[in-house]
């Protein structure tokens, strides 16, 4: 391999680090500290891919310079949000269920007044 091709990966491959770096797991990870926001465990080294960044709003296109919409989650911590958030979502004001009409103490007063 002769050493324009070889400058050229160099080259390559410095621009691909500067975009990911641009990107804002990058971004969020440099400005937070690498703790998980929920459980407190500390990530470095290999174990750092296990640390994601939770959108607060919910929003992937909200990415605000200063991270304010962000927040650093372990991979449990994340999997667990979501699925708060799809729990509370299923119980909305315009899909309420009848009333449960069976009333176990209807003739309670009776039963005693029998004694």
């Amino acid at each position: 391999m002769d050493n324009d091709k070889l400058d050229k990966i160099v080259a390559d491959a410095h621009k691909a680090k500067d975009k990911r770096d641009l990107g804002y797991r990058e971004r969020a990870l440099k400005m937070y500290p690498h703790i998980c926001g929920r459980c407190a465990r500390e990530f470095s080294g290999k174990s750092l891919r296990e640390l994601t960044v939770h959108h607060r709003d919910h929003n992937h296109d909200n990415n605000p310079a200063d991270g304010s919409n962000w927040e650093l989650l372990c991979l449990y911590c994340h999997d667990n949000e979501h699925q708060r958030q799809q729990v509370a979502g299923q119980g909305t004001a315009t899909e309420q269920t009848d009333a449960a009409t069976f009333n176990p103490f209807a003739d309670l007063k009776a039963m005693i007044d029998k004694k």
